[in-house]
């Protein structure tokens, strides 16, 4: 086992050694298969292979929807633009327009009114997390055998250690708690004197492996070794959240190379972030190919919600940005790359959820999926695979009872049915429906990134009439959002109002506690990291129940 230990120590020296090749550059592409053998992080003699896949999720971070190669984008990507190519495209695939609500409905299957995360983000400082009676993908795989692995950003909360990655199903982590932070020094002030380092291993702060390399690298290094140090032949679930291309915008200086002509420094930087993050996966392709992994795996790539175009990201021809609820905040660049895969090289144009990834993967995993789980994800494995029809009908793309920035909507504005200062939207069939305020809702063409400086000048607006807070579309033949048909169907409005009311009964009571002042990473030794004490409070509620008791006591001698 020691020599074992050396000679994968050694074969990850040699991966690292050899940088950012190519695919040509081993002599086989993603689509090609290579010769059977021994891999490099394989025991000899360990038996029959599995038939379970292993399953490989990349989530990218602020991806614009334009922002890929094969929707046009000027940004080269050339890895994306292959497995893409080679594997299905998700065409009509839908995410939340924020960090955690993606994540949370990822990891659990469920919407956001189901998770009491409905609003907004989980804050740095907020005592606050996914809820701990909320069964896990990574959970429901290691009940099937996996070997569970999570690198990069976690954003699903912290402030008690039962919250953190290792104790919701991953045998190991290697990443970042918050939402963002420097690239290179992983340090993020969430507001003034309130800063601390945010690299963890496992449940600890990793220290040693802050030698300033930039988080993609670091983290697709980190993948790397855990490829060789597994055996093939056992099935690994491996999520690979990475921070690219979130802000800060920053990336090493040789990936501007080909984008100085960009004027707008922010598009040219995010260009860079976007080249790095192409190489990283052809990275981690090659890893898989490598040591043996690549013929059974399952390589699923998503963003995690749209772009920001103030922050360089493009969600052209889509209307609105990240944070919105218009088309631009969640619909994402989504494919499926795998030799498992029945129809190679097609496009899915089916209706696709980010919450259907939980009863899809498990059921390939030949898991099993427990019948007291309400899950609102869908099995859409035949419908990528085979071109089969979707289960999917519709999407509740959320209800945030909190955000109620609509000053003019009304329950008259909602015939009654619903009360449209609450902002929600809702896809049935062909049709959307958005209430309250959706958010920023410019069409930001590639234009706007010519000049030096942000330039509004060149986006598209459209004025609404004062008062106005319910919209519908029709999607399918018009996904760019530019004709209201509230007006002319209002029959199809009251349909939605009242699907929108039946999901809100169901909904749980909303988590966005305030700020603790415990959270500040001075009081946890620079570093932001579980706060929490189940035991503190405890004892100051025994503490508190013994004063209780003593009065009691006294109270009766008084009496007697």
């Amino acid at each position: 086992m020691l020599a074992l230990g050396v000679l994968a120590g050694l074969s990850v020296l040699s991966l690292l050694a050899y940088g950012y090749l190519s695919w040509d550059s081993l002599g086989s592409g993603p689509g090609e298969t290579e010769a059977a053998g021994t891999g490099l992080g394989e025991e000899p003699g360990a038996g029959a292979p599995s038939s379970q896949p292993h399953i490989i999720f990349i989530l990218a971070d602020d991806q614009g929807f334009r922002d890929v190669g094969y929707h046009g984008s000027e940004i080269r990507t050339p890895t994306l633009d292959k497995l893409a190519a080679e594997g299905v495209k998700l065409e009509n695939y839908y995410v939340q327009p924020m960090c955690t609500p993606s994540r949370s409905q990822f990891i659990t299957g469920k919407y956001q009114i189901h998770t009491g995360l409905q609003h907004s983000i989980i804050r740095p400082t907020q005592p606050n997390c996914l809820p701990l009676d909320n069964v896990t993908l990574p959970q429901k795989l290691k009940e099937v055998g996996y070997s569970t692995h999570m690198v990069g950003k976690w954003h699903l909360g912290f402030y008690r250690r039962e919250c953190m990655p290792t104790q919701r199903g991953f045998d190991t982590f290697f990443g970042s708690l918050l939402g963002s932070g420097d690239y290179y020094t992983h340090f993020k002030c969430d507001s003034p004197g309130i800063c601390g380092y945010d690299l963890y291993e496992n449940d600890n702060a990793a220290w040693d492996h802050d030698n300033g390399i930039y988080s993609t690298q670091m983290y697709t290094q980190k993948v790397q070794q855990i490829l060789a140090s597994h055996n093939p032949r056992k099935p690994i679930f491996l999520y690979i959240a990475y921070q690219a291309v979130h802000s800060p915008l920053q990336a090493p200086g040789k990936y501007f190379e080909h984008y100085r002509s960009i004027n707008n420094i922010n598009r040219r930087r995010y260009a860079a972030m976007l080249a790095c993050l192409d190489e990283a996966i052809n990275n981690v392709t090659l890893a898989l190919k490598r040591y043996g992994y690549y013929e059974n795996s399952i390589i699923i790539y998503s963003s995690d919600n749209g772009g920001q175009p103030m922050a360089g990201g493009s969600n052209w021809p889509l209307r609105g940005s990240k944070g919105t609820y218009w088309e631009g905040g969640i619909r994402a660049v989504g494919f499926v790359h795998s030799p498992l895969l029945k129809n190679k090289g097609s496009v899915c144009k089916e209706l696709v959820h980010i919450t259907d990834w939980f009863p899809t993967l498990i059921t390939l995993a030949e898991g099993q999926i427990d019948e007291d789980i309400q899950l609102d994800g869908y099995d859409i494995w035949e419908t990528i695979s085979e071109g089969r029809r979707s289960p999917r009908v519709d999407i509740l793309h959320n209800i945030d009872p909190i955000y109620t920035k609509a000053k003019n909507g009304s329950w008259a504005a909602g015939y009654g049915i619903w009360n449209t200062a609450i902002q929600s939207a809702i896809r049935v069939n062909h049709w959307k429906l958005l209430t309250g305020n959706p958010g920023y809702s410019d069409w930001v063409p590639p234009q706007a990134f010519s000049n030096a400086g942000p330039n509004r000048w060149h986006n598209e607006r459209v004025s609404w009439s004062a008062g106005k807070t319910v919209w519908l579309f029709n999607i399918t033949a018009d996904p760019y959002e530019r004709v209201d048909l509230s007006a002319r169907y209002p029959d199809v409005v009251k349909q939605l109002l009242r699907r929108l009311s039946q999901f809100n009964k169901t909904a749980v009571p909303v988590r966005y506690p305030p700020k603790d002042p415990r959270s500040n990473p001075k009081l946890n030794g620079g570093v932001w990291g579980p706060w929490f004490k189940e035991d503190e409070k405890k004892k100051k509620s025994d503490k508190s129940k013994g004063v209780n008791k003593q009065k009691k006591n006294k109270n009766k001698k008084k009496a007697n």
